[in-house]
């Protein structure tokens, strides 16, 4: 790629860590400098927190690169990347800051490194605004192996707001070139499962409160499936005090749904349980195959892709349309959404992507 400086306006569309992370990854996998200004212009904390940051420096490090203007606050950065190389990296967030958000920023760029790459990355685990590692590790995972994306993922402390204390350890191996998918047939639902969890010193109630509401509430809708959640007292693996489910749904055809929602101070069990489940059935409902937590974030793998991918989806999210122009900007990827236009499509699109057909050079 020729040596320009891309630049971007984090305050475009939904203004957030996204516009970060994406446009990050991509300039790391394609050696081209990029200026970020107006960083979280649309959030009420401006400027980068911690767990950004941390994110930014990660990548800087995997690539051998040149970070400038990179402190808690700003509002402008630059990154030079070098060649991504491989290897062991940390990140701490030192905060509740979320460890799946450091994987979406540097997983990509691991794909295009030299060698393995072993990432250990420290934070909140189960954190608001951010996958929890499970979503991560039961639909983010499978899905995103279909690119022929490989990396394990262990998840060695739990850590929840505020102190954080979690860690999870990524491996993963180079990709010569990622697959596209096709994901169009949406199929029967044939599985629900889930795990309803309490950590530190909250009494194991709270997980069969949120476990039973959670059963209750698809019930009404999904009378003919056995639901499995488990309830789990967390003892050993976990740092700080907390609670929360994960339902996931799995459909004939290998589509992976999830919802899910943490406690907090003040907040009924029961009602934990309910907005998990009513998460889940929205997600259903709308005959995609992939739910509003997936779409965004195939998007970069999507325009990385050797060839087209297709994507059917429910209502297209603000995190995936600044992903993909995000995306467009970046590289030289295309990307069309139609409506789909079978009987089961009510508020149903298709998403598709002309890959770049990024390889990486060094396999």
């Amino acid at each position: 790629m020729a040596a320009t400086t891309f630049e971007m306006d984090g305050s475009v569309m939904e203004g957030g860590g996204q516009i970060l992370r994406v446009s990050a990854a991509l300039s790391c996998i394609q050696g081209a400098s990029i200026k970020i200004n107006k960083i979280r212009a649309g959030r009420s904390t401006p400027g980068l927190r911690p767990q950004h940051l941390s994110g930014l420096e990660l990548l800087r490090d995997m690539c051998n690169g040149n970070l400038e203007g990179a402190t808690v606050g700003s509002s402008e950065i630059t990154l030079t990347p070098g060649k991504i190389k491989g290897g062991n990296h940390i990140a701490d967030t030192h905060t509740a800051g979320s460890v799946t958000l450091l994987m979406q920023v540097s997983l990509p760029c691991a794909l295009f490194a030299q060698g393995p790459s072993e990432l250990c990355l420290k934070g909140g685990t189960n954190a608001e605004m951010a996958p929890q590692i499970d979503y991560t590790v039961k639909v983010f995972k499978p899905i995103v192996e279909r690119f022929g994306v490989q990396f394990d993922c262990d998840l060695r402390m739990r850590g929840y707001y505020p102190k954080g204390g979690g860690e999870v350890v990524l491996k993963v191996n180079p990709a010569k070139e990622l697959s596209p998918i096709n994901m169009t047939e949406r199929g029967n639902i044939t599985k629900i499962y889930g795990r309803a969890f309490v950590a530190g010193v909250l009494p194991f109630k709270l997980a069969k409160d949120m476990s039973t509401a959670a059963i209750r509430t698809i019930r009404k809708e999904i009378k003919d499936l056995y639901i499995n959640i488990q309830s789990l007292q967390e003892k050993d693996k976990a740092c700080g005090n907390g609670n929360g489910i994960i339902i996931i749904a799995e459909s004939s055809t290998g589509c992976i749904f999830a919802g899910s929602s943490l406690g907090k101070k003040g907040v009924y069990a029961d009602k934990v349980g309910i907005e998990a489940a009513e998460m889940l059935l929205r997600n259903i409902r709308h005959n995609g195959c992939v739910d509003e937590f997936l779409q965004d974030q195939l998007i970069i793998f999507m325009a990385l892709a050797n060839g087209t991918s297709r994507m059917r989806t429910g209502p297209i999210t603000l995190h995936t349309q600044t992903a993909i122009h995000v995306a467009e900007q970046l590289t030289n990827a295309k990307f069309a959404i139609s409506k789909a236009e079978d009987e089961n499509a009510n508020d149903t699109y298709i998403i598709e992507c002309q890959g770049v057909g990024a390889t990486n050079p060094s396999l």
